[in-house]
C-alpha cells in the first residue's frame, strides 16, 4: 500500500505538500477533493478527513495526518530540505507557523474570495482593501528578509520556502496583489520554480 494524499487541486496548502512530494521523488496515490465536489463530500463521510478539510496525508500503515505543515514536516524529515543545524530548523518552523498563523489567512483569503464564486458575496469592498493592505504588509516582512539572502533559512531551500511559496507565488495572480513592489521575492519565486523536481499548482 503507498501512501495517499487527500489533495485539494486550487489549495496552496494541498499544493506544498504535492510539490514536496516530487520535489523529494516520493511515490503518492493522489485523491482529488476540490471544493464543494462530491469527493469532498464522500471523504468527509468517510472519516478519510479528521479535521474536516485537506490536506491530509494517509500513511501506509494506516494512520492518517492532517495540517499541510505537519505533513511537510513529516515529509521533510531527513531530507535536504530541513537543516541540520537545530537553530536554524527552528527558524524554519517560526516562518511555517508565520505561514499559518498570519500570511494565509490574508494572501489566501482574498485569493479565495476572489477565486471560489461561493465566497464572492463575503468579498465586500470594505474586507478586500483591508485584505489588500494587510497582505502587502505582510510580502514586505518577507521582502525584507529576501533582499540580501537567497532563501528564507540557510544556504538552500528548506520546508520554510515550500511552505510560503505555494500562496506568495499566485498571490498577484490569484489575490490581486502589486507584486512589482516586491523584487526580492519574485526572484525567490523564480529559484523556487527552478528546484529540480518542481511541478506547478496544475502539473
Amino acid at each position: 500500500m503507498t501512501m495517499r494524499l487527500y489533495s485539494m487541486p486550487s489549495s496552496g496548502n494541498s499544493y506544498k505538500v504535492r510539490l514536496l512530494l516530487a520535489l523529494t521523488g516520493r511515490d503518492c496515490e493522489l485523491v482529488d477533493v476540490e471544493d464543494a465536489s462530491d469527493a469532498l463530500i464522500a471523504a468527509k463521510a468517510d472519516g478519510a478527513l479528521p479535521f474536516g478539510k485537506a490536506p491530509v496525508l494517509h500513511l501506509d500503515d494506516g494512520r492518517m495526518l492532517p495540517e499541510s505543515n505537519a505533513i511537510l514536516t513529516w515529509l521533510g524529515d531527513g531530507t535536504a530540505f530541513v537543516p541540520d543545524d537545530a537553530f536554524a530548523r527552528a527558524q524554519m518552523l517560526s516562518w511555517m507557523f508565520w505561514e499559518q498563523n498570519q500570511h494565509e489567512g490574508v494572501i489566501a483569503v482574498r485569493a479565495a474570495l476572489r477565486s471560489y464564486p461561493s465566497r464572492a458575496h463575503l468579498a465586500t469592498p470594505e474586507r478586500m482593501a483591508d485584505l489588500l493592505k494587510r497582505g502587502h504588509a505582510l510580502l514586505a516582512v518577507m521582502e525584507e528578509r529576501l533582499a540580501a539572502r537567497d532563501w528564507l533559512v540557510g544556504d538552500g531551500a528548506s520546508l520554510a520556502d515550500i511552505c510560503l511559496y505555494a500562496y506568495t507565488h499566485t498571490a498577484g495572480s490569484r489575490g490581486g496583489f502589486d507584486m512589482a513592489g516586491f523584487p526580492a521575492v519574485c526572484a525567490w519565486i523564480e529559484r523556487v520554480a527552478a528546484l529540480p523536481g518542481y511541478v506547478g499548482l496544475d502539473g
